[in-house]
C-alpha cells in the first residue's frame, strides 16, 4: 500500500504552533511534522509588563501572536485547555491569555485544536499523570534538542503541538487518510 503521508510523490507535513497561554508569560513553541518526524523551528515565550495597562497587555500578546502567526504560516494552532483547581485569580488572568490565543488565531484564519494537560502528557510521555520533568524530558528527545527548553513554558508550548501532531496522525489513521 502507498505511504498515505504521500500526495502525488511530496511528504505531507505540517508546522504547529502550540500555545501554553499565560497572561502574564505565554509559552509558544512551533514545530514541523513531516511524516511521522518532528523538528523544531522556534519556541520562546511572550511576556506582558505588570506595569502596563490591562489592555495593552492583551494587545501585546495579541500582536506577538499575530507575528508569529504571519513570520510562521502555520497549518494548525494548537491551544492547551486551563486547569486550575486552586487559586481563582491566577486561573482569570490565563483565561484572559487564552482567550486572546484563541481570538488571534481566529482571526488569521488558523485551524485551532484544544487539548486538555491529560491529553498531553498522554501523546507525549504515553501516561497521563506524568510529572513536569517527564514531560520536558520527553520533548527533549522527540525534537532531537541539546538540552530541556527553556522556560517552562517554552516547553509546555512544543509539548501541546507534539500532542496536535500525534493526534492528528491518529485522526488521520482513523478516518482512513492516515499514515502508517
Amino acid at each position: 500500500m502507498e505511504n498515505p503521508w504521500r500526495f502525488c510523490g511530496k511528504v505531507l507535513d505540517m508546522v504547529i504552533l502550540g500555545i501554553d497561554p499565560g497572561f502574564a508569560i505565554t509559552g509558544y513553541g512551533i514545530v514541523r511534522y513531516e511524516g511521522n518526524k518532528f523538528s523544531v523551528i522556534d519556541y520562546g515565550v511572550i511576556t506582558t509588563k505588570a506595569s502596563e495597562p490591562f489592555a495593552n497587555r492583551l494587545l501585546t500578546l495579541s500582536n506577538r501572536l499575530e507575528e508569529l502567526i504571519l513570520n510562521f504560516k502555520p497549518s494548525a494552532v494548537a491551544v492547551e485547555e486551563l486547569f486550575f483547581n486552586k487559586n481563582i485569580k491566577t486561573a482569570l488572568s490565563a483565561a484572559h491569555g487564552r482567550g486572546i490565543a484563541l481570538l488571534t488565531a481566529a482571526k488569521c484564519g488558523i485551524e485551532i485544536f484544544e487539548y486538555t494537560p491529560l491529553q498531553v502528557k498522554q501523546a507525549v510521555a504515553g501516561y497521563g499523570r506524568a510529572e513536569k520533568m517527564q514531560i520536558q524530558q520527553m520533548v527533549k528527545a522527540i525534537l532531537n534538542l541539546s538540552g530541556i527548553p527553556k522556560p517552562d513554558d517554552a516547553a509546555d508550548a512544543l509539548a501541546v503541538a507534539i500532542c496536535h501532531g500525534h493526534s492528528s496522525r491518529l485522526g488521520r489513521i482513523l478516518t482512513g487518510h492516515g499514515a502508517e
